[in-house]
């Protein structure tokens, strides 16, 4: 897979279609969500992850592929997981394959309200 999360190669707005299709079938599921995409800048991606959390409590935080999977990434995936741990103790993470695989691995770890 290639950091966009596609097995072969798609632009990127193909790959925005098919994360907003993959957050219609969570809402259209039941579950409350916070849609965050960060920049591949660490600095630049924990200040918008600390925008995103401001002002709700989360259980579990979905990083995906893109991320997680890209070497080049690593720096900014750990930094994800440590800020998202300090901003929310106890949070359980889940990690997708594709945008299409978000709802099974949220459902791993949560059902909805």
């Amino acid at each position: 897979m290639n950091q966009q999360g596609c097995r072969h190669r798609c632009d990127e707005a193909t790959l925005t279609a098919r994360i907003i299709a993959g957050e219609t079938a969570l809402r259209e599921a039941g579950f409350d969500l916070v849609s965050c995409q960060v920049p591949a800048d660490p600095d630049a991606a924990e200040a918008v992850l600390r925008e995103c959390a401001a002002g709700g409590a989360f259980g579990v935080a979905m990083i995906g592929a893109g991320v997680r999977m890209a070497p080049e990434h690593t720096l900014l995936f750990e930094r994800l997981i440590n800020v998202a741990a300090d901003l929310a103790p106890g949070i359980r993470f889940c990690f997708n394959t594709s945008p299409e695989s978000t709802i099974d691995a949220l459902r791993r770890w949560v059902q909805p309200g």
